[in-house]
């Protein structure tokens, strides 16, 4: 199951107990005080694993403790450190305070961490507090409770390309078809619940991460339909594919359709409003196709739209050149950004 949001408490161990003790051996009968210090608690850490698809683990089990930090013994023994408890989850993770939304920690790379719940200190033995003044204290500290917080932690899918449309767009069937993933197709719409993540395979050998994003609404960015719910993994994808119907199989018209998808993306965050989009019209294959096509281009004439049928496996290969055009471009531009 892909559970994208889940809300837990973490809390850090509690540091081990100081010791209060006194030396008692054969030849030395007044040792003064031996008690060690207690060791301190675990932190919770939080750890992007690339092997974690989805959140469903905190889901039903929310609440993660770690270890307590062992007592302190006689003799100046040490307590034991308590064990840190690390909690993998997705790449691509956003670590938020529960009640203030605050982020924490924006987990976008593999291995990055972050402790989220700091132990506790352990506490200091007897023997720490003697002094000239008092040789025999008998009292030591207790540990020190470790840290708790409620957060939330939201799923944002990392892929370079993502699938924008209405439902029924053909995103499902254009994903199927140039890629191993199996996406639900039907012919009534919502049938992606969830995002669907595929890989694509240049003729260079080279590959791409591409996404099937659930079909949006008039009013997205507002929550309607599926919302924020999906709205957020599109702010993860380099690469916007605004997929068209252009035989209206709906009764929509495609001009009214991108005008749409394009002013829910800006309203949602205007950064995705100027990101790359390639722009494509599917359903190629069927009567009214082409008549929208003309009208579309009459009304957007600046821009360059890109023909397929998803179905029938038309213009895949001119779409696989422009992934790869549109990802180089991306690619050079960050990397002109940071020098």
């Amino acid at each position: 199951m892909f559970i994208d949001i889940a809300k837990i408490k973490v809390s850090g161990g509690h540091g081990g107990k100081g010791c209060v003790s006194f030396l008692r051996e054969k030849y030395k009968p007044f040792g003064g005080p031996d008690g060690g210090p207690g060791g301190n608690g675990g932190s919770v850490i939080i750890k992007a694993d690339k092997n974690i698809a989805t959140l469903a683990d905190y889901f039903y089990q929310p609440i993660c403790h770690a270890d307590k930090g062992v007592n302190g013994g006689s003799n100046n023994k040490f307590g034991a450190n308590g064990s840190d408890k690390i909690l993998p989850v997705p790449v691509g993770t956003v670590v938020k305070d529960k009640f203030t939304q605050k982020i924490i920690a924006d987990l976008d790379e593999a291995e990055k961490e972050v402790v989220v719940a700091k132990g506790g200190r352990g506490g200091k033995g007897n023997s720490y507090f003697k002094s000239s003044t008092n040789r025999t204290p008998r009292f030591a500290q207790p540990g020190e409770e470790g840290e708790e917080k409620e957060l939330e932690l939201e799923l944002k899918i990392l892929a370079d390309i993502g699938l924008v449309g209405f439902p029924n767009a053909g995103k499902s069937t254009l994903i199927s078809g140039i890629t191993h993933a199996h996406s639900k197709i039907a012919s009534y719409p919502f049938t992606t619940r969830q995002p669907i993540l595929g890989l694509l395979e240049f003729p260079d050998f080279s590959t791409a991460v591409i996404a099937d994003i659930p079909g949006l609404l008039e009013g997205a960015h507002k929550n309607v339909g599926l919302g924020h719910k999906f709205l957020r993994h599109v702010e993860r994808c380099s690469i916007l594919v605004v997929l068209l119907d252009m035989a209206g199989v709906d009764n929509r018209k495609p001009w009214d359709d991108y005008k749409i998808l394009l002013n829910e993306l800006s309203c949602y965050n205007e950064e995705l409003g100027a990101r790359t989009k390639i722009v494509v019209a599917n359903k190629m294959d069927l009567p009214a196709a082409e008549e929208n096509y003309i009208k579309f281009k009459e009304k957007y004439s600046e821009l360059e739209v890109l023909q397929i049928s998803a179905l029938e496996g038309i213009g895949f290969e001119m779409l696989f050149e422009e992934f790869q055009k549109s990802l180089k471009h991306v690619v050079n531009s960050a990397s002109a950004a940071k020098t």
